[in-house]
């Protein structure tokens, strides 16, 4: 059974998502803005989260809100959580390059993070009707599935998965150096253009191991509790915690995830490689 904060998450997550599917067949007329360079929005992002907002606030009002779109909202009314202790961290579009080419890989993502950690997470593909959730303690599910990462023991023959933000073409070559070394050993690597989904994958088996640098508190959260609760690890390129998953940094964060076993030679390679110090 679902915890009733989740309940309202799933009901926020499939308001958001019917929003983006209305929008579908009429690409052409959204306006679309360069945040920065190759990072896009479009009017269907704002409009999505202000749905979700919508519903969240309706259940939890007195709780804040940093979205991908609107920023850092504080919570309303007497009760507003004037410490920030609860936090829903909103990305009412992961995945709006994908989305805006007619590409059939998004979704949304919605956590409810406590002091800095997630506790409850909520991932949705509309195209799919797949719905990921997690509860801290909990476990994870897929459609009410119970759910575990991967049981591969080391990088041979495994499915990695990376992504390619444009707030880190910079080091792009770094990267690249990277995963030639991982395909020494791994099956493959797979860039899909979802960080929430990827991760969301990673939870159900579906790939080995993830990484990818640049990414925010909207990106990650729903994904990092899905992935915990799915019996698998997540840490930084040097193996460090996540860190806060409320609050937006300028220079974005590293995530490594996958099994136990896993992500310790994945995390070593990348230092080997050198791409982690190019972060340094």
């Amino acid at each position: 059974m679902l915890k009733p904060a989740v309940n309202v998450m799933v009901k926020a997550a499939r308001a958001g998502g019917s929003v983006l599917l209305r929008h579908m067949n009429k690409l052409d007329a959204l306006n679309v803005v360069e945040k920065e360079r190759m990072d896009y929005a479009s009017e269907v992002d704002g409009l999505a989260e202000a749905e979700i907002v919508k519903e969240l606030r309706r259940a939890y009002p007195e709780y804040a809100v940093l979205g991908e779109e609107g920023g850092m909202q504080k919570g309303l009314g007497p009760r507003a959580q004037a410490s920030g202790r609860y936090t829903w961290v909103v990305d009412p579009l992961d995945g709006t390059s994908n989305y805006l080419h007619g590409w059939p890989h998004w979704c949304v993502s919605i956590a409810l993070v406590e002091n800095g950690e997630p506790v409850h997470g909520v991932i949705f593909d509309p195209l799919r009707n797949e719905l990921f959730t997690a509860s801290r303690g909990s476990g994870a599910a897929l459609n009410e599935r119970r759910i575990r990462v991967a049981e591969r023991k080391d990088l041979a023959g495994a499915l990695l998965v990376t992504g390619f933000p444009p707030r880190e073409r910079a080091r792009a070559g770094a990267q690249l150096d990277c995963v030639r070394e991982l395909l020494v050993a791994a099956e493959d690597v797979r860039r899909t253009g979802s960080a929430a989904l990827d991760l969301a994958y990673i939870a159900c088996g579906r790939a080995d191991g993830y990484f990818e640098a640049g990414l925010q508190p909207w990106d990650i959260a729903a994904g990092v509790l899905l992935v915990r609760e799915a019996g698998g690890r997540v840490c930084d390129y040097r193996g460090a915690a996540t860190g806060r998953l409320d609050r937006a940094e300028a220079r974005g964060r590293q995530l490594v995830a996958g099994n136990v076993k896993l992500v310790e030679p994945l995390q070593k390679t990348i230092v080997s490689s050198g791409y982690a110090a190019s972060f340094d």
